[in-house]
Formats: C-alpha cells, sequence, structure tokens
C-alpha cells in the first residue's frame, strides 16, 4: 500500500512539474523573459 501511494504521489510529481505547462517550464520561460529585459537595460 505504501509503495504504492509512493508511486501516485511521483506520478502527480512528474505531472506537475513535467510537460509544455509544467512548473519546470514556466520557470524557464521567466527566467528567459527576465534575462532580456536585463539585456535591454544594460548599455
Amino acid at each position: 500500500m505504501t509503495v504504492m501511494l509512493i508511486m501516485v504521489v511521483i506520478v502527480i510529481y512528474n505531472n506537475v512539474v513535467g510537460g509544455n505547462t509544467g512548473t519546470r517550464m514556466q520557470v524557464n520561460n521567466g527566467g528567459a523573459r527576465i534575462n532580456g529585459t536585463i539585456e535591454r537595460i544594460d548599455p
């Protein structure tokens, strides 16, 4: 039963973090956007 619960948690985590709309991709896109802003400000 514990193993099944751990597997479910891992699957949910992978679905939330991974993928095109996942948290990891959103953070990556946000960092790229901030980097572009900083490059425009920096003379």
